[in-house]
């Protein structure tokens, strides 16, 4: 099993548990106010929105909130306005870690994000020291539900996609940012249902870690996931297998 396939199936069990406690229209929700307040409210016009919409879709909010949180936020006035930061750091075993938040007190945000960092045995670095080791990437989920994945990963491939990981349910599809639209609308003119499309943070080059640490960085990853204001934690530590048997059943 590829790492990044550890990693998704971990993510998404995390993103089942999100959805469960509200934590995910929350973060979909800030992405939206952010997109439309930078771009505007029309979604043809606004690609960045597009993706936020889409995903707020594939969690199933409401068209009437995600339409109440586009025109609050293209509306101006006393709505909140987010900032986008990312904070950069160290966890135990010297992992590298991006932090991406979305806030309305950075003061308040940096607080947190360095106590839960400290408290784990990590730190947080300055912008710019562990940032080169992540690239920008786009990435499409498509459920199997019995679909040939080797069709799908030659739609991808003609779409525009650079590559394909075909062992998990639902399949992944990568390419680079800005070919992330043209990748979504081939698969879907190729009938292909997409579960979610977004551009996300990925590791160039992983390490490997001794499984104490590993479980040390998953957990402060979480702590960092628990906070309202984080929306996102990449990483680029590979999982020991008994270490992600642990966490898949937890």
């Amino acid at each position: 099993m590829s790492g990044h396939s550890k990693w998704s199936q971990i993510k998404r069990q995390k993103g089942v548990n999100d959805v469960k406690r509200g934590a995910t229209f929350t973060r979909v929700g800030r992405e939206i106010a952010i997109a439309a307040r930078a771009g505007g409210p029309d979604l043809d016009g606004n690609y960045k929105l597009r993706l936020a919409v889409e995903k707020a879709r594939s969690v199933n909010m409401a068209a009437d909130t995600i339409k109440r949180a586009i025109e609050k936020a293209s509306g101006g006035g006393d709505s909140v306005q987010y900032e986008e930061i990312v904070y950069e750091g160290y966890g135990p075993g010297g992992v590298a870690l991006l932090v991406e938040t979305a806030t309305d007190n950075k003061n308040r945000t940096a607080a947190e994000v360095r106590s839960i960092f400290t408290k784990a045995g990590g730190s947080l670095a300055g912008t710019g020291a562990v940032a080169w080791q992540f690239e920008p990437r786009g990435v499409v989920t498509i459920p199997r539900n019995g679909h040939d994945p080797e069709e799908i990963a030659l739609a991808a491939i003609d779409a525009g996609a650079d590559d394909v990981e075909t062992d998990d349910d639902p399949i992944e599809v990568y390419s680079g940012p800005t070919d992330l639209e043209a990748v979504r609308l081939g698969l879907e003119k190729a009938g292909y249902p997409i579960e979610s499309a977004e551009i996300a943070m990925h590791a160039k080059q992983t390490i490997e870690l001794s499984a104490a640490h590993a479980r040390q960085n998953l957990r402060l990853i979480e702590s960092l996931e628990d906070l309202d204001d984080v929306q996102r934690v990449t990483a680029n530590f590979e999982i020991p297998d008994e270490v992600f048997a642990e966490a898949a059943s937890a």
